[in-house]
Formats: C-alpha cells, structure tokens, sequence
C-alpha cells in the first residue's frame, strides 16, 4: 500500500461532504479491499453503512473493519455483515412505526407539527388586500411584516388557490 491510497476525511456533522470518500471510491477498482479502522468511520448510520457496503459489492470491491472484525471477502463476513443489516432495517421500522405512533397520539391531544404561522390570520387578509389593490411593492409589504418576499409570495400564492375552484 502506498501512502496515496490512504485517504482521510476530516468533518463532523451528518450531511458534510465527503470528498476523501468520493475521491477513495473513485480509486476502488474490482478485486480492491476497503479497509477501515472501525466501522462509523465509513458511515455515519448502520443504513448508510449498509449502502456504501452494498455500493461496494456492486463494483466487485470487498470491504473489512479493524475493530469490529468484520470483512466481506468470505461467505461468513458477509453473513455477519447481513445480519447487521438486516437489524438496521427492522431498528428503521421500529422507529417509523414508534414516529406514527406519537404522531397519532399528539393529534388526539388536538396538537399538530409544524412551525407556528409568522402572520396572523388579519394580517394575511390585509396582505391578500394589498397585493389585490397593488398598493405596495411587494418588498415593502414584506419589510412592513418583517417576513421575507417569499412568505409574501406564499400568502399570495395561498389566496389564489382558496379561491379558485377545486
């Protein structure tokens, strides 16, 4: 091995970029073993560990962890491997089912999800009136209710589909 296929990422965080890992793959060729020192160092969950893996086995290219023992060259390392996967995909259901569960539960208790409206119900009615009379920029309306042209764009945007028809 030489020192240029050693490749190192540097970043925190669940969507950084990964432009070691892009650069690693695009050296992998069939035949290739990735090697890595423990296992959440190449993924940063089980599912997104279990689709680089599954990426890998596409392109021919066998994978091994140090720590965790485990290498998907033999019949028993992908057993292993599998059945990690595999848990991943029931712990991933577990989880949809337990979010729809509460979800349930909160909208009983008359509670419902979502960022709190930024205007008032008057204040999009006046908004509505404006835009209609084309009294103001649409920029100044969004400057006089502290909002941005977007969320006046989708007062607007709002008003015109609950008045035409359906």
């Amino acid at each position: 091995m030489r020192k240029s296929d050693i490749y190192t990422d540097v970043a925190s965080g669940k969507n950084a970029e990964r432009a070691q890992l892009d650069a690693c793959f695009q050296a992998l060729r069939q035949g290739d073993t990735l090697v890595v020192w423990r296992l959440d160092r190449l993924g940063r969950s089980l599912p997104d560990l279990v689709r680089i893996v599954s990426d890998l086995e596409t392109k021919g290219v066998c994978f091994e962890s140090l720590t965790e023992r485990i290498e998907t060259g033999s019949a028993s390392g992908r057993l292993i491997f599998h059945v990690f996967a595999a848990l991943a995909e029931f712990e991933r259901n577990l989880i949809r089912e337990r979010t729809q569960a509460g979800l349930v539960a909160a909208r009983a208790r008359g509670r419902h999800g979502g960022r709190r409206p930024k205007l008032s119900r008057r204040q999009t009615e006046e908004i509505v009136a404006m835009i209609k009379a084309r009294s103001m920029p649409v920029a100044q309306i969004a400057a006089r209710y502290q909002v941005s042209r977007t969320t006046i764009y989708n007062v607007a945007q709002r008003a015109r589909t609950a008045v035409s028809p359906a």
